[in-house]
C-alpha cells in the first residue's frame, strides 16, 4: 500500500514538483495546501502518513501550524523542506517535532531516501 503524502507549500511550483516526484516514486498524495490553516485542516482531514512543510508560510507560518498538527497527533511524520537552512531554524524545527529538515532546492535522491525511512522502517520494506 503506497504511502499516504500531504505536501504544504505556499509555491504552486514547488507544490507541483513534490507532488510530480511523489507520484512517480509511487506514493499518494491526499493533499495540498498552500497555507498553514490550510494545512492543520487537510491534516485532520486526510491523516497522512507524511508531510512536508514549508515555515514561510501565509496566514499560519509552518512552525505554529506544526505545533498545532502535533498537538493533534503526536506521532504526525513531518519533513520541513524549506530555502531557512540557518542552524538555528532547523535545530529549532526538529525540537518542534519535526523528523528531519530538507533545504531547498530538494535534491530528488535525498528527499527519497529520507521518505523510504520513515515511511518504511528497516523491518518494513515496501
Amino acid at each position: 500500500m503506497p504511502g499516504k503524502i500531504m505536501i504544504v507549500d505556499e509555491t504552486v511550483s514547488m507544490r507541483k514538483i513534490l507532488k510530480r516526484f511523489f507520484e512517480s516514486s509511487g506514493y499518494d498524495v491526499v493533499a495540498e495546501a498552500a497555507n498553514g490553516q490550510d494545512a492543520v485542516r487537510l491534516y485532520m482531514e486526510h491523516r497522512p502518513d507524511l508531510l512536508t512543510l514549508d515555515l514561510a508560510l501565509p496566514v499560519l507560518d509552518g512552525f505554529q501550524a506544526m505545533k498545532t498538527i502535533r498537538r493533534f497527533d503526536p506521532q504526525a511524520k513531518i519533513v520541513i523542506c524549506s530555502s531557512m537552512g540557518q542552524q538555528q531554524t532547523v535545530i529549532q524545527a526538529i525540537h518542534s517535532g519535526a523528523k528531519d529538515y530538507v533545504v531547498k532546492p530538494i535534491l530528488p535522491g535525498r528527499l527519497a531516501e529520507l521518505v523510504e525511512k520513515l515511511l518504511y522502517p528497516v523491518h518494513e520494506k515496501r
